[in-house]
């Protein structure tokens, strides 16, 4: 199993727990702030804002701290200070690992996140060092256990869609679209009665590093680190279980 699938399968077993703790609630409402800070507070001219505000939503953010958080990066309210950068790093067996952040100081966070890599048998990386192994793409999770669609119907409906790929891993079906695709292929789903899980931009590994043992459990022990790190919002990683 792929690191994103295996990485993603555990993420929403445990997004009910992290929910509960508050901490989705803090990544979205980053996310709201950034996007409104670079395009606007409005939606309907911001793609990246109404993105946010979706997946808000549908994690039953209430109506007004959606709103604080595009005053906040409108500049309409006090806060908001964040920046986005990239870290990259090694794993455990050499995984390549991805982290998006979002951090009011950027010499804590990386202070942070480099003993976290230390103390997982990993490294911070300098820039560049991995990034070219991962590709963005549009990603849509279906729940195999609630598709109203064979198989074979559901994969011919998402390829007339635009999709690019279509996968059938454990549990789920992936289906892959470039960035610009996933909204129209995401409603053409939704219009054939497909239940949607997951839809988002991610980064996908172009190549992978198979883990086993030892190694496979470190590498799961360090994403679950970064994953609780307040100012990471992205986990990415190449690993192959």
């Amino acid at each position: 199993m792929s690191g994103h699938s295996k990485w993603a399968t555990i993420k929403r077993k445990k997004a009910k727990v992290d929910a509960q703790r508050g901490k989705v609630f803090t990544r979205l409402a980053r996310e709201i702030i950034i996007a409104a800070r670079q395009g606007g507070g409005d939606p309907d001219n911001n793609i990246r804002l109404k993105a946010a505000i979706q997946r808000a939503k549908e994690a039953n953010i209430p109506n007004d701290n959606i709103m604080r958080a595009v005053q906040k990066g409108a500049g309409e309210l006090g806060g908001g200070n964040y920046e986005e950068i990239s870290y990259e790093g090694y794993g455990p067996g050499g995984v390549a690992v991805l982290l998006d952040i979002m951090t009011d100081n950027r010499n804590r966070t990386a202070g942070e996140i480099r003993h976290l890599f230390a103390r997982f048998g990993g490294n911070l990386g300098e820039t560049g060092c991995v990034a070219w192994m991962f590709e963005k793409k549009g990603l849509i999770v279906i729940d195999k256990s609630e598709s109203a669609l064979e198989e074979d119907a559901l994969m011919l409906l998402a390829l007339d869609a635009g999709a690019e790929d279509f996968k059938s891993e454990e549990d789920t079906y992936e289906v892959t679209a470039t960035p610009g695709e996933l909204a129209g292929v995401k409603e053409a789903l939704e219009q054939g009665g497909v239940k949607i899980e997951e839809a988002e931009v991610t980064m996908l590994p172009q190549t992978e590093v198979k883990l086993s043992g030892p190694e496979a459990e470190q590498m799961l022990r360090l994403m679950d680190a970064l994953e609780e790190h307040d100012d990471i919002q992205n986990v990415y990683a190449n690993f192959d279980l």
